[in-house]
């Protein structure tokens, strides 16, 4: 898939936090993913901690991406739903983006919430990708 990322120096350097600023997608399937969850597949919360959640929201948006013929590399917008009582915890966050999307990550937004369905679960994540047609 032919997409471009865009950088520009004139703005901050979103690298370090996993994302860049803006992607451009000239053609393909789009597909919009419902927020994922730190959940397994019998909707069991993976874990306590924020680097469980965000690493299984992730897994989980690579698990749906592929019933469609798509991965992670198809991905073109996240959006990060991130509860209050986790917002001290970015980094974790940052980290899991940058092992899954080491080269021309995706744009994303980080938005703080009062929080989430369940009391226990710290972060959701929206997904948009595109996957060539073909």
């Amino acid at each position: 898939m032919q997409r471009k990322v865009i950088n520009p120096t004139t703005v901050f350097n979103s690298l370090q936090y996993g994302f860049s600023q803006a992607l451009e997608v000239p053609q393909g399937r789009r597909i919009m993913l419902s927020g994922q969850v730190g959940v397994d597949a019998d909707e069991r919360t993976v874990g306590p901690g924020i680097t469980e959640q965000t690493a299984a929201a992730l897994d989980n948006i690579g698990k749906v991406l592929a019933e469609v013929g798509g991965d992670l590399s198809h991905v073109i917008m996240l959006r990060l739903y991130i509860a209050e009582s986790a917002r001290d915890q970015q980094e974790p966050i940052a980290q899991a983006l940058r092992q899954r999307f080491p080269h021309n990550p995706p744009p994303s937004s980080w938005i703080i919430v009062s929080g989430l369905s369940l009391p226990e679960w710290l972060i959701e994540i929206e997904a948009e990708a595109v996957i060539p047609q073909g």
